[in-house]
């Protein structure tokens, strides 16, 4: 999966890019909240996520559960 560091994003840089608050960013990251699907959606966007990385980091959440 393509990370904000390969594309050179700050956590601010990516959170104007999504239009997210940068505390939602570090949360995220640090696996500390699982997205919405409006918040995923804006995320994959901007870091040009592949559909199928995508699948692989929901299979991840949905185990720990």
């Amino acid at each position: 999966m393509v990370s904000a560091l390969e594309l050179k994003l700050s956590q601010e840089a990516l959170a104007d890019k999504t239009d997210l608050n940068t505390r939602t960013i570090q949360r995220i990251e640090n696996e500390e909240e699982i997205p919405s699907l409006e918040t995923l959606s804006k995320l994959v966007n901007a870091l040009e996520i592949k559909d199928e990385d995508l699948i692989e980091y929901i299979k991840k959440f949905s185990k720990q559960k």
